[in-house]
């Protein structure tokens, strides 16, 4: 599913009748789970998961192309992990 069927998924099961006014909610909660993420607050959304920062360690890697060994920084990324209820009902 791509952001336009979040979209219009979003405009069915709310009942919102505006295509623009969907559109704002789900930006919303990326923007808003975004600027949480970066003030480097963890995002809980019971029963469905959480997302988190992680800090990586610099590490050694090898350029697949050249098999060169290249030291790959240090990074901070975002990291999702399923809560239960999501998990149960994937299975």
């Amino acid at each position: 599913m791509t952001k336009e069927g979040l979209v219009e998924a979003v405009m069915q099961a709310a009942g919102i009748e505006h295509k623009a006014a969907a559109q704002r909610a789900v930006e919303a909660v990326f923007d808003t789970i975004t600027k949480t993420l970066a003030r480097g607050e963890d995002v809980t959304v019971t029963g469905f998961g959480t997302f988190r920062v992680v800090r990586t360690a610099a590490r050694m890697g090898i350029n697949p192309k050249t098999g060169e060994k290249i030291q790959i920084p240090a990074a901070t990324r975002p990291k999702f992990r399923a809560g239960k209820a999501l998990k149960d009902a994937v299975k």
